[in-house]
């Protein structure tokens, strides 16, 4: 198409009268021209009345005067035009005999090429869109009897990297409907694109999870038997270790990438002495610390350097066996308060405990680890320390708004026994205290007496027969008087002093003051 609105080009053997599609047009076509009334064009060489030809104002100057050079040239242009003896040009005198011919408007009119080379020009017929650049380049454009509709884009061919690089996209739907065409398109043919489409799906839906992205707390213990599968540790860590061994591991892989903010969070510790609750608040850093003060304690069972001792500069025999005195004389001793760098020495400190435990074999496991007010086997106290990691990890989870789960089944099961054949001794403290009832059938030791069954139910759960009147007597399901059912999770956190004795029991059958005497002794094994 050229610049004058002429068509160019064109073939001589074209159908003229043809309709052709529509190109894209503005809103000013969609006017219907053939409505509007036009003016009556006077006859040739005779004067236009006023009223037919709209009146030109003459033309201003800069300033909004008339100016006079303009006036004088337009009264030239008007002279020269209506002078005698002007030529008129081949072109004028066309279109004045179009205009002045009958249905010229609605006849299509062909002009044939003088030359070789020129331009042949094709009106459109009456009713018929034009050419969009005719359109465009005419004063009265063709009128369409439909509203155009545009032709549909035509996406270009994507190169194999293109399509490649738009996968993340169209894993994420981010793509355009085209793109998304051309991507599934290229999927059907490209193996490799196809499995990392595959591949960056999957990953996609891990984004939109409703699960916990946690590791599973048996995963660590799963790797580790593989790996011992196919080539076994020269010295093994006993099973009596691993629930400690599991538990430092996670703890220390909660607070690894702590920074300064989380290190100083507020942790508020709560336990239970005697019949109330009791809460104590430190920070991140001071928990950890509290965590490294009382495995010192199976330190000197082991041969190894009291970490308290070395940080107070002074001799084993001087420093505290009570869990809570030795974490008041590390705090009182650590000024400024602890920050990020307790991580390490404590992290140094289990795996001491750990390797040490583990080449002394089995003799070390029935060593006595003396608490003060109370003495464990070597065995139990790790498996107590385990247990202590896993809460105060639950409160330091907590304080920084972050999930942790419970141990595996396995491990949680051997801390409920635990707690379960320390229950009888706490009955008799309390007992001695007037904090529990009197014992109403002593037995010798070893004879089976008057028992509560506990049933902890769900994950590490488990039946277990509390002695009830003498800490040296067994319980039966015989001499059962009492049952009582709680969670496994539940039953842990009762011990550990985080919810009240009232709130526990998930079912309660029996003697009531039974059942309230065992649940208020597991209430008191918590501690600092």
């Amino acid at each position: 198409m050229s610049g004058d609105g002429r068509e160019g080009d064109r073939r001589d053997d074209e159908v003229q009268d043809a309709r052709r599609i529509p190109g894209p047009r503005g809103a000013v076509d969609d006017l219907d021209l053939e409505s509007v009334p036009r003016p009556v064009l006077p006859p040739r060489g005779e004067q236009a009345p006023e009223e037919t030809v709209p009146k030109q104002e003459p033309p201003v100057s800069e300033d909004g005067t008339p100016g006079q050079e303009a006036l004088q040239e337009k009264k030239k242009e008007e002279e020269a035009r209506e002078a005698p003896g002007a030529e008129e040009t081949p072109e004028a005198r066309e279109a004045e005999e179009a205009q002045e011919a009958p249905g010229a408007s609605a006849a299509p009119k062909e002009q044939a090429p003088e030359e070789e080379g020129e331009y042949v020009v094709y009106e459109p017929l009456s009713g018929t869109a034009a050419d969009p650049a005719a359109s465009a380049a005419s004063p009265h454009p063709g009128t369409a009897d439909a509203p155009a509709t545009p032709p549909a884009p035509v996406t270009p061919a994507l190169s194999h990297q293109v399509l490649k690089a738009l996968l993340g996209a169209w894993a994420l739907s981010a793509c355009s409907a085209g793109e998304t065409a051309a991507v599934e398109e290229h999927l059907t043919s490209c193996a490799p694109c196809a499995d990392e489409a595959l591949r960056l799906r999957d990953a996609v839906g891990l984004l939109h999870t409703d699960g916990s992205l946690d590791l599973d707390p048996g995963l660590r213990a799963r790797v580790l038997d593989g790996c011992l599968g196919r080539r076994p540790a020269r010295i093994p860590v006993p099973e009596w270790v691993t629930p400690y061994d599991a538990e430092t591991a996670r703890l220390d892989a909660l607070v690894r990438d702590f920074g300064a903010a989380e290190w100083h969070a507020p942790v508020r510790l709560q336990w239970f002495e005697e019949e109330r609750a009791v809460t104590r608040r430190t920070t991140v850093a001071g928990v950890i610390g509290h965590l490294m003060a009382v495995d010192g304690l199976l330190s000197a069972v082991l041969g190894l350097e009291d970490p308290l001792a070395a940080a107070e500069g002074r001799g084993g025999s001087e420093v505290p066996l009570t869990p809570v005195r030795r974490t008041e004389a590390y705090w009182a001793a650590t000024h400024p308060p602890a920050t990020r760098a307790v991580r390490e020495p404590w992290r140094n400190l289990t795996h001491r405990l750990i390797s040490t435990a583990s080449i002394a074999g089995r003799n070390m496991a029935e060593r006595s680890v003396s608490y003060g007010d109370f003495a464990l086997p070597l065995q139990d106290a790790l498996l107590d320390r385990a247990f202590e990691c896993w809460v105060h990890g639950t409160d330091i989870a907590e304080a920084v708004d972050y999930p942790y789960g419970p141990p595996s089944a396995a491990h949680l099961h051997r801390m409920v026994d635990l707690a379960a054949r320390m229950l009888p001794a706490a009955l008799a403290g309390r007992r001695r205290a007037g904090l529990a009832g009197p014992a109403r059938e002593l037995v010798a030791p070893g004879e089976p007496g008057r028992s509560v069954h506990l049933e902890v139910e769900g994950h590490g759960g488990g039946d277990w027969y509390i002695a009830l009147d003498s800490p040296a007597a067994v319980g039966s399901p015989d001499r059962a008087v009492a049952q009582v059912a709680l969670d496994g999770v539940e039953f842990c956190r009762l011990v550990a002093g985080h919810i009240s004795p009232v709130e526990a029991a998930a079912g309660q059958e029996g003697d009531r003051e039974a059942i309230r005497d065992v649940l208020f002794a597991s209430a008191s094994l918590s501690r600092l």
